[in-house]
């Protein structure tokens, strides 16, 4: 079965709320996941990503817009008849039924024959790796192990879609970080679309071929991990993707090939194509800690500053220093070649032109 593609064409969901009356979680979002892409959607808590999810699940039904998977209409249709796999946050399973029938659930409920359920469940138990867990059931299952019987039970019908709603947000730290590199092993080969969400930024940019960042009901911005990172187009996307610092800086001059800017008493001179920008203008800075270089006091160039914090943590030190009324995160890797600063201590903080993005549209 070839991949097939999803479409949102301006989807909206409002729901009445006590005391703020009628509100959207959802307001004219338009998307497009190409077929076998696994796009994550990404934003905090409240933001309308689970509710967009479940709209093209067809737990929700949009009241305004339509959804499209592959060239099918499905706005329509119940849950049940999308023909689409999907993985709970909380995994769903039904505790009285075997591991086996967990993942038989769904061929049953469309009366396959049981040679070809044994057939089907054996296949992708192997699949992801419960081969010989058959007759267990859910809780003598280890977190990592329930998450992938649901998987299995997601699979296993061979659905158009793939659609995972925080699947991984029960597990610890070091699980979650291996079974989102099993997850995305697993899609890719299947080539099967999938829609993913989370909270989680790290999480997003490394199972993710794109991200669409949502926030008060509608999507603000989408790209690849490294895009986003990269080219934020707002405070909020550069908050939000990655750990960042945001500074106010005054355009002393623009030209079409260069803008040179005034921040903390230092001058920057960084490529004038990216955002349009008028002399005495105050933007804002992205600056990520990655691209702060600290130097010793007496350098001769560089924004002056003071210790505040540091934490060692092995192959890097991350530190926050005072810059006049801002405090900054800057983030040194191999620190104990390169040498270690203390708090209190006096330093130089020196910004790589190419390490600094201009917001667009910056205040006046």
């Amino acid at each position: 079965m070839s991949a097939v593609g999803i479409r949102l064409e301006g989807i909206s969901k409002r729901f009445a709320h006590r005391v703020k009356g009628e509100v959207y979680a959802v307001r004219d979002v338009s998307l497009t996941v190409q077929p076998a892409e696994l796009l994550t959607l990404l934003g905090p808590s409240g933001c309308g990503k689970t509710t967009t999810l479940r709209m093209i699940a067809g737990f929700e039904q949009p009241d305004a817009g339509r959804v499209f998977i592959g060239e099918q209409d499905v706005t329509g249709l119940m849950a049940n008849q999308r023909n689409i796999g999907f993985v709970f946050q909380n995994y769903a399973l039904f505790p009285h039924l075997s591991v086996f029938e967990n993942v038989a659930y769904g061929l049953r409920v469309q009366r396959q024959p049981e040679q070809e359920i044994a057939r089907a469940a054996g296949d992708v138990l192997a699949l992801v790796g419960l081969q010989g867990y058959d007759r267990q059931f859910p809780n003598q299952l280890s977190g990592g192990e329930q998450q992938r019987v649901a998987l299995a039970r997601a699979i296993v019908i061979r659905p158009r879609v793939l659609l995972f709603d925080e699947p991984l947000s029960n597990l610890d730290a070091k699980l979650r970080v291996h079974m989102r590199g099993e997850l995305r092993e697993l899609q890719q080969r299947l080539h099967i679309t999938a829609v993913y969400v989370t909270h989680d930024q790290e999480e997003a940019m490394a199972i993710s071929d794109r991200i669409a960042v949502m926030h008060q009901g509608q999507i603000v911005q989408e790209g690849t991990a490294e895009s986003l990172y990269r080219h934020p187009g707002s405070e909020f996307v550069a908050q939000f993707i990655g750990r960042t610092n945001l500074l106010s800086g005054r355009v002393r001059s623009a030209s079409p090939g260069e803008i040179e800017l005034e921040v903390a008493g230092q001058h920057l001179r960084l490529p004038g194509d990216a955002v349009r920008a008028t002399a005495g203008q105050i933007v804002r800075l992205v600056v990520r800690p990655e691209v702060i270089e600290l130097r010793p006091a007496d350098s001769p160039d560089g924004i002056p500053g003071t210790i505040v914090s540091r934490t060692f943590l092995g192959e890097k030190a991350e530190y926050q220093v005072r810059v006049g009324e801002d405090l900054l995160q800057v983030t040194s890797y191999n620190p104990v070649q390169r040498g270690l600063f203390t708090v209190g201590q006096p330093v130089r903080l020196h910004f790589p032109a190419e390490g600094i993005q201009l917001l667009p549209g910056g205040p006046a």
